[in-house]
């Protein structure tokens, strides 16, 4: 299926409310509580105008300038998030050393916000579910039943695509930002001084004032940005424009005046203040709001649970993760993807943490590191791509000082890894260890594969030509080639055990671009060897959808001597290659070998090839051997 834009216009923004800004917009209902608690419990108004100056700067820093107005722009063909930014670089033309080490950055990025994907579900629905208890406190034991009911629901929609779901969730979203929005409003009016805020000299009055509170509110302030990152990892699922559109005309103004409404409740009332989000509600329109809140935190956890999809199904394409299955759930957007494997994971690790922690207190602290991390990350990679560009333009400058000013706020997270904060740390290192290890294995497979093919000629002419008396028989075999200049493992075995050949034998060699897109006219290469065999190299985007019978029907166009080549009754031929311990006798450091094992143990856990490439099951032959790593 060629692939298509996604779509612009109102209904496009409102989708993209429904599924990009749950985590980001409903961060009003903790941020400012966390943020005023202080452990003397003292506030005044250098700290009040102080904090929610810092808030409202972070947001307009973070997410509207260096998210919406830089990194947005730097898309890999309409493809977003931070491994299309490192697929960027190494278009570039980077060198070793420097693809290396942002190789490492962009898997620890990578593996940092999965680890969010997990935690930022989990908080989401407990915290709302525990708005029932303020209503009657024997309804306490029913939180995390209700909390697992709502998380598996959200778990078995996922199969019906982000498109469907934003039809769903974005009117829901436009509501609570329209809420959220006027309770501000309100607040402000009655307390316009608060307006203040406006001007960031207040933090540099904190700063200079209460030092080491202006710190710890750091790790407070990032919860107001969490979500940045789906931002930009989910614009393969609508594109750049309705999220532009959707955050400057509805959810950044939105936001802004809801935490100034509350700044302006903590300064009229300081010493009754419990949680300003919920004292802005009047008290006849608490029921409501609350069930809006419920529904908007569940819409939070669909916003990583979307990029979740995106980063792994990148990062596979990329080599760093195995290949999985893929389902496409829009015939318009090819980019929006569900990722079932994915999915059962995300559910099972999110419902293991609801049972295990059972409270949205207890992970609040392992909020916010992971999504700071990854934006340091990503900021850091945007600035090694902008010096191989224009190292001199203003938006490197920008970038550099955010930059700055990210580091700050993860300083201030560190503090948060005793109580919680080694959570996503912890998973963060699982992660990117995994993508680590199998990096390493496919690079050393595919170095064992032509170490042993420098040893012989393996050319598919010299195959062919070894065997002139080689009987041809009808119809039509694909055989799937790991390398362009080598005849397959399952070609050789035909010749050697058969001495058969179809009358049509197309040998298709696929690899995976650093471009999300490659241009139709620029897919696909077509070399006809003679005797009704035709080798055919495509390169593809790593976030496309295309099918084998699409390809050869498209190399069918380029060489009219392949038409009659019958791609519905293709025989399909893999050789699969299946990787073994070093021999006994050969000594290797413990790490090589823990490497090879976890390496191994990964490859025999991923889904059959047959399953990830679509292949008919019935006619689909694989032919396997051993790879001693």
């Amino acid at each position: 299926m060629a692939n298509k834009t996604a779509p612009v216009g109102a209904a496009a923004a409102i989708g993209a409310l429904g599924v990009v800004f749950g985590d980001i917009g409903t961060s009003g209902l903790y941020t400012y509580q966390t943020v005023v608690t202080t452990p003397d419990g003292r506030i005044d108004r250098t700290m009040v105008l102080g904090t929610t100056s810092m808030i409202i700067w972070a947001m307009t820093l973070v997410v509207t300038v260096l998210y919406v107005r830089l990194l947005m722009r730097t898309d890999n063909a309409g493809e977003g998030g931070l491994l299309a930014l490192f697929g960027l670089l190494r278009l570039r033309g980077a060198g070793r050393r420097t693809t290396a080490v942002c190789a490492v950055l962009a898997m620890i990025g990578a593996a940092m916000f999965l680890g969010d994907s997990v935690i930022t579900p989990a908080v989401s629905v407990l915290s709302a579910v525990e708005g029932i208890e303020t209503f009657d406190t024997d309804l306490a034991g029913a939180v995390v039943p209700i909390a697992m009911v709502i998380l598996a629901g959200l778990f078995l929609l996922q199969r019906f695509g982000t498109e469907r779901i934003g039809r769903l969730f974005g009117p829901i979203m436009l509501v609570w930002f329209a809420i959220i929005g006027v309770i501000g409003l309100i607040s402000v009016v009655q307390s316009p001084e608060v307006l203040l805020a406006l001007s960031p000299h207040w933090i540099v009055l904190l700063v200079a004032e209460q030092p080491w509170v202006a710190f710890v509110a750091l790790g407070g302030v990032v919860l107001a940005i969490t979500g940045a990152e789906a931002l930009y990892a989910d614009m393969g699922h609508f594109g750049r424009k309705p999220i532009v559109i959707a955050w400057l005309c509805a959810v950044f103004p939105a936001l802004v005046v809801n935490y100034l409404g509350q700044s302006a409740e903590v300064l009229r009332t300081p010493e009754t203040i419990a949680n300003p989000f919920w004292d802005l509600v009047p008290r006849w329109a608490s029921i409501p709001v609350v069930v809006i809140a419920t529904v908007a935190t569940i819409i939070a956890s669909q916003a990583v649970i979307s990029g979740s999809f995106s980063v792994v199904h990148q990062a596979s394409r990329l080599g760093l993760m195995p290949r999985l299955r893929v389902t496409h759930t829009s015939d318009e957007n090819s980019r929006q993807i569900y990722l079932p494997s994915v999915n059962l994971l995300l559910a099972v690790a999110v419902l293991a943490l609801v049972l295990t922690f059972r409270s949205s207190d207890r992970l609040t602290d392992a909020y916010g590191l992971a999504v700071t991390m990854t934006i340091v990350i990503t900021t850091t990679i945007y600035l090694v791509l902008q010096h191989h560009t224009d190292p001199w333009r203003w938006q490197s400058f920008v970038a550099g000082f955010i930059l700055l000013v990210m580091l700050c706020f993860l300083a201030s997270n560190f503090l948060k890894i005793p109580t919680g904060g080694w959570l996503p740390l912890t998973l963060g290192a699982v992660l990117a260890s995994q993508m680590a290890i199998w990096s390493w294995g496919i690079r050393r497979t595919r170095r064992q594969l032509q170490r042993e093919a420098n040893t012989a000629d393996y050319s598919i002419d010299t195959e062919i030509g070894q065997h002139p008396s080689a009987s041809r028989v009808p119809g039509t075999a694909v055989y799937l080639a790991r390398s362009a200049d080598i005849a397959p493992l399952a070609l050789r075995s035909m010749l050697d055990f058969t001495q058969v050949l179809h009358e049509y034998v197309l040998i298709l060699h696929t690899r995976v671009s650093d471009l999300a897109v490659v241009p139709a006219d620029q897919r696909i290469v077509v070399s006809d060897h003679g005797a009704g065999v035709f080798q055919i190299t495509c390169e593809i985007g790593y976030s496309e959808r295309i099918t084998m019978p699409e390809l050869i029907r498209s190399a069918q166009q380029r060489c009219p001597t392949m038409a009659g080549a019958d791609v519905e009754r293709a025989i399909y031929f893999l050789s699969d290659v299946t990787p073994q311990y070093h021999s006994p006798d050969q000594t290797r450091p413990v790490l090589t070998t823990w490497r090879q094992r976890l390496y191994i143990g990964l490859e025999r856990l991923a889904p059959e090839r047959v399953d990830v490439l679509g292949l008919p099951a019935d006619r689909t032959v694989s032919v396997g051997r051993d790879v001693v790593l």
